[in-house]
């Protein structure tokens, strides 16, 4: 006999997140990312943002770096506490 490790149940919070159709799949994949997976995540999050160009032309380019900006401001001031 063998001893199967069982995989631990994971929050509600992130069930809930990686439920979600397209980008919980993208989330869920990125977590439990080989190498060659980080690639296809941030293609896929590309052609997600060209595709939203093409359908809304400018507003589809400024509206995701809008977006953007509080994430940026989180990553600084994580990366000047140390």
């Amino acid at each position: 006999m063998s001893v199967i490790e069982m995989p631990l149940r994971l929050p509600i919070w992130q069930r809930l997140f990686f439920a979600i159709p397209v980008f919980g799949w993208l989330a869920r994949d990125a977590v439990n990312a080989k190498a060659e997976d980080l690639y296809y995540t941030a293609a896929a999050i590309f052609s997600m943002w060209g595709c939203s160009i093409m359908l809304f032309g400018l507003p589809g380019l400024y509206i995701p770096a809008l977006m953007m900006v509080p994430l940026m401001f989180l990553i600084l001031i994580l990366i000047s506490r140390g």
